[in-house]
């Protein structure tokens, strides 16, 4: 039997492969000390430097790299975009730059010139069917894979920005349905729902720019007014951004609201508001229909309805027909208020008879209709009111005569199914021509609308509960005349009727039915100032109540089964005891409390009835002592009963007394507005132009009915010619009025953004002109000839605060990422197990612990006292080798990874040492055939074009001296991206022995490559070393001579430093020699493997001596040959035997 649909689905889901993308780890990027001096260079608006930085190191890559980033990830292009810089801008496209996301960050920075550079010269290198530049940045760029150009201008909201963008065609992808179903959207949902639900948040973000609405809409109002109510829709939808979409519905309310903010004649906002692209034209001088009005209604726009404007607008309509209405004192308005309600008859009667004339058109204003229909529907309540106290009973028994208490008796006796009377015959009169108004509403407005209104369902509650009544008073008469045909005496006292007798159901019916329009009566309160926004917090409080009774009914639910399983038997004996004499009459006379207290707990309904009384304290304990109860069952009842009265009366009623509370608060910090909208919602339902006649008069056919019926299938209607001409008009009217609106609007909110002062930014922006032109002028004079001052660093450093932390941030490394080995060091410190058993003994028996008692004051002090608080410089140069490995390994040929000896690889990686000697060479074997394998990738992916210094026989040019002393301070060299996957595998390495013996810190620095071939070429790297024939005391002579060397060295440095003194030579030549003899064994088996090995601390020296040199001379010397000489010996820092050229 083949697989169900479902079955297939569920295979098909399980076979189905998460989606795992690629992490890529951020590379440590240390920039060598030319790719500081650039990026410094062009932070500062250096022009000149930077061009001759990269046309000096232009053939050096591994020197300049033109693409280099900053610890921030900022480029030169970046820098000079935020600098507002034009000129370096294009002098680094010119020079090839790659542009990557920076027109992107143009964009941020809203730099509307880099943007137009950058996009044609975007367009000028894109290739047709390739990735944009922005596209084609992997996971380091600052912005997402959805952000395009015109969103992000969007979302700065940016109006140049977006007018230049939407002008070369540029457009804005639709983002989906929350609920497609589409296979890219299902195909993206299942790869990353997270990265799904941003690109379509970044989508709407951008949809609702005001900027980009005023820009790209015809109808920016119909636009705002629908993006609004979509992103109303998605905060229900998703929950999880609710806030953000909350947010752009804000935004895009305010946008619609301040549209109206520039509208100066009343013209203007009437061609706006009775604007329908769709319905019937408007022209002026007609009614106005207000259709767009109606339109922010539906979608709730609460600022926008609510606006003054608007309201002026609506107050006009409204009390047209009373002029100075509005002026008169409060007790005139009463009065006048007073004669439209007594006079309603005589107006529904003349406009009935003469719709046209004087008094029929004063019939149908606004105010004069709200009037007549308020006092037709307070003369129904009033009917109400005498019905519900039974007025002909009333009146008959106090002003009537014998003949008519007589009639009134018969009443009495023929109650039963008794037809209704003056009063409710006239409520029933009423009752029909509301339902009648109802109908006609629905049939007009249409299901979905009408039922939008939360009156019209009230309405509809009130309307049913007079048909229901109607009906059982129907049904009782018929049921009393059959009784009475078959012989019966159908009239008997009301306590014996039936307990459902359709009488009784009917009265029931009337009564909810009478509530319900009581209450209707509280929406006319809306047109109040001052009982509009308590009627507005009523009904929240209602919602907040439905809300509460979905706790309170569970709470009460269970309470009510645990307690009616409790007392169910005892409350039967108590019922027996009621009923011993007749199962259907009680005795009251001998068993008073078994008749009452029996119902408390006889069933579920009867138990739950009970608990909710409770909470108004209408239960007493005297209801547990029942007949036969036991002490533990009652024990446990007033247990439970006292935990429902402690959950119910101070957690619930508490708690439904905090929502009220907050509900009322809401609506009153935002009572005129929301007061004005349920006010205007009223005044649009007496604008239209029907149901201008208040029930009962309604129902009454008029000479307007037969007009209509007459006329039924011959109205004149207008052609399709002249409604498209009308249409055609309409929207040139609503086109002009808009362009309008939307200048005015654009304009104020450039006027806004030109009005502040003085900015931070514009400060910055004189600082960069002022750099820029400093450097541009001493380039010009050295160019002459001239003699330009020599520039410290202490005068070219950046000025500002902002300045001097980038600065700082280069010069020192600064990188982003962790450092390893803190919190592993404190973890591993505790070295004793843990024994749960051991614990759990120990708790229980109060025994001594197996380990023994614990020295909790050496451990205080041993945890207490720091390592090394500040750390030392060899840990950071240590740090800046392991993130530049592959640079390191290069310039060091004969490194310990290199030698393949076990000893020198424990002290390249400590973790070693728990491994057997072949396994460490076989772990140094695949870190360098990985390296290998890395560096001939790089090299067939740059191409032959691109050769080192080492293949062209050349030493790579560089300047000695820099614009700003940056030689002194010595660098790591920077990490290539490959190298960024050999971190993993070396974990942190102890400090240096050279820290812990206090040697010199200084022989330990290590600088930038140097321009002298390291290395040996030609036919010396073939020859082979005679360094391994010397014996232990030729080795011991060359080490003093070594340490001679370097004494004097140190002492010409000291000479020149003017520190040094007679007293820490001794000490330090004492403390070498000390050194040399602890270090004598390892250099007789470590000297076999260190042919090739480079001493730092030579070349180091030999490099100072050199710039020294090249700085009393003034001139920069050129790449020559120099004779090498191959040394070796032992390192100071390190202690390790090391060898190099010199």
């Amino acid at each position: 039997m083949n697989p169900s649909e479902s079955q297939q689905n569920l295979l098909s889901n399980e076979v189905r492969q998460p989606s795992v993308q690629s992490l890529q780890s951020p590379v440590d990027y240390v920039l060598g000390p030319v790719e500081k001096h650039f990026l410094l260079s062009a932070e500062r608006g250096d022009c000149a430097t930077v061009r001759r930085l990269i046309e000096e190191n232009k053939d050096h890559p591994d020197i300049l790299n033109i693409n280099c980033v900053d610890p921030l990830n900022r480029s030169a292009l970046i820098a000079a975009i935020e600098n507002e810089n034009m000129e370096l801008i294009k002098l680094l496209l010119e020079l090839g730059i790659e542009v990557k996301d920076a027109l992107l960050h143009a964009i941020k920075e809203e730099y509307v010139e880099a943007v137009e550079v950058l996009l044609e010269w975007e367009e000028k290198i894109h290739k047709q069917g390739q990735p944009y530049s922005w596209e084609a940045v992997d996971g380091s760029s600052n912005f997402t894979a959805d952000i395009t150009p015109l969103t992000l201008a969007a979302h700065k909201n940016n109006y140049e920005i977006l007018k230049l963008l939407l002008d070369r065609g540029a457009t804005l992808p639709t983002p989906h349905d929350a609920r497609c179903g589409c296979d890219e959207c299902v195909t993206s949902s299942e790869q990353d729902s997270l990265r799904h639900s941003q690109s379509r948040l970044n989508a709407y973000r951008a949809l609702t720019s005001s900027s980009l609405i005023a820009l790209s809409s015809r109808d920016p109002l119909l636009t705002a007014f629908e993006l609004s109510w979509e992103l109303r829709r998605l905060s229900k939808m998703e929950q999880e951004l609710r806030a953000e979409y909350i947010e752009m519905r804000e935004l895009t309310q305010q946008f619609a609201t301040s549209l109206l903010d520039h509208v100066r004649t009343s013209y203007e906002l009437e061609i706006m508001l009775n604007y329908n692209p769709s319905g019937d034209n408007w022209d002026p001088g007609e009614r106005q229909t207000l259709d767009r009005l109606k339109l922010a209604i539906k979608y709730k726009q609460k600022q926008f309805v609510s606006h003054p404007n608007v309201q002026q607008l609506l107050a006009a309509i409204w009390y047209d027909g009373l002029p100075g209405f509005r002026r008169k004192s409060m007790f005139a308005q009463l009065l006048e208020v007073a004669k439209l309600g007594a006079m309603f008859p005589v107006y529904s009667t003349i406009y009935m008879m003469a719709p046209t004339s004087q008094m029929g058109l004063f019939m149908k204003k606004p105010f004069v209709k709200f009037i007549c229909h308020s006092a037709s529907y307070a003369f129904f309540l009033m009917l109400l009111g005498m019905a519900s106290q039974r007025i002909e009973y009333l009146l008959i028994e106090l002003f009537g005569n014998e003949w008519m208490r007589e009639i009134l008796a018969g009443w009495e006796k023929r109650e039963r199914g008794c037809i209704p009377g003056f009063v409710e015959t006239g409520v029933v009169i009423y009752v029909i021509s509301l339902i009648s108004a109802e109908i006609k509403s629905l049939w007009a407005d249409g299901l979905l609308e009408y039922v939008s209104d939360l009156w019209n369902i009230v309405d509809f509650i009130q309307n049913t509960f007079y048909v229901i009544w109607i009906s059982l008073r129907i049904t009782a008469w018929w049921i009393v005349q059959k009784e009475y045909w078959s012989g019966l005496d159908p009239w008997y006292p009301r306590d014996q009727w039936h307990a459902f007798d359709p009488m009784l159901l009917s009265e029931g019916a009337f009564a909810a039915g009478m509530i319900f329009s009581f209450l209707k009566l509280v929406h006319i309160f809306s047109v109040n100032p001052h009982l509009g926004p308590l009627q507005i917090s009523l009904g929240r409080m209602i919602i907040d109540i439905i809300k509460f009774f979905f706790i309170y009914t569970l709470v009460l639910f269970a309470f009510g089964c645990g307690m009616n399983q409790l007392m169910w038997y005892y409350a039967d004996l108590e019922k027996r005891k009621c009923y011993h004499a007749s199962d259907e009459l009680p005795d009251y006379d001998n068993q008073e409390k078994a008749c009452f207290i029996w119902r408390r707990f006889a069933n579920l309904f009867e138990t739950s009835q009970s608990l909710f009384w409770a909470s108004f304290g209408m239960i007493d304990l005297m209801s547990f002592d029942l007949t036969g109860i036991k002490s533990f069952t009652r024990f446990w009842a007033l247990l439970m009963f006292g935990s429902y009265s402690v959950i119910n009366v101070i957690v619930l009623l508490n708690m439904l007394i905090a929502m009220m509370s907050n509900s009322y608060q809401i609506i009153s910090e935002r009572s005129d507005t929301e007061w004005k909208f349920a006010r205007s919602h009223l005044w649009m339902s007496y604008f239209e132009d029907g149901d201008t006649v208040p029930p009962p008069f309604n129902v009454i056919p008029t000479n307007k009915t037969f007009e209509k019926l007459i006329k039924c299938g011959k109205t004149s209607r207008s052609t399709r010619s002249f409604i498209k001409k009308s249409r055609e008009k309409a929207q040139s009217r609503h086109d002009t009025v808009v362009r309008l609106l939307i200048r005015r609007y654009v304009m104020a909110e450039q006027r806004k953004r030109d009005e502040f002062g003085i900015t931070e930014d514009d400060v910055m922006e004189i600082r960069q002109d002022i750099s820029t032109f400093r450097y541009e002028l001493i380039d010009i004079l050295k160019k002459n000839g001239m003699r330009t001052p020599s520039l410290d660093k202490d005068d070219t450093t950046i000025s500002g605060k902002k300045g001097r932390v980038m600065e700082r941030r280069l010069q020192k490394d600064f990188q982003i990422g962790i450092v390893e080995g803190i919190v592993q060091a404190i973890i591993q410190s505790e070295k004793e197990p843990k024994d749960v058993f051991s614990q759990i003994a120990k708790a229980i028996g109060h025994k001594g612990s197996i380990t023994g008692k614990k020295d909790w004051n050496a451990m205080v002090r041993q945890s207490s006292v720091a390592v090394d608080p500040i750390g030392s410089t060899n840990e950071a140069v240590q740090r800046q080798n392991r993130r530049s490995l592959r640079r390191h390994l290069r310039h060091q040929p004969d490194s310990d990874l290199a030698s393949l000896d076990p000893k020198r690889l424990v002290e390249y990686n400590p973790n070693l040492s728990e491994v057997t000697p072949a396994t460490r060479i076989a772990y140094a074997k695949f870190i360098i055939s990985k390296r290998k394998l890395n560096e001939q990738a790089d090299e067939s992916a740059s191409g032959p074009s691109q050769e080192t210094p080492e293949q062209n026989g050349k030493a790579p040019r560089r300047s000695s001296k820099v614009m700003i002393a940056e030689t002194a301070t010595d660098t790591v060299p920077r990490q290539s991206p490959v190298e960024s996957t050999k971190k993993s595998s070396l974990k942190s390495t102890s400090v240096d022995k050279s820290s812990e013996k206090g040697l010199d810190v200084k022989a330990t620095e290590i600088r930038s490559p140097s321009p002298i071939p390291e290395d040996p070429v030609g036919e010396e790297a073939g020859k082979p070393s005679t360094s391994s024939a010397i014996s232990g005391r030729e080795k011991k002579a060359d080490g003093k001579d070594e340490s001679k060397k370097e004494d004097m060295q140190e002492q010409r440095g000291g000479e020149e430093s003017g520190e040094a003194s007679e007293k820490d030579k001794s000490e330090e030549q004492k403390r070498e020699g000390r050194v040399e003899d602890k270090d004598r064994p390892q250099q007789s088996e470590s000297t076999r493997g260190n042919n090739g090995d480079n001493t730092e601390t030579e070349i180091s020296k030999s490099d100072k001596e050199s710039g020294e040199e090249k700085s009393d001379t003034g001139e920069v010397p050129q790449s020559v040959p120099i004779q090498t000489t191959k040394l070796h010996g032992k390192s100071k820092a390190t202690g390790r035997i090391m060898g190099g050229w010199i």
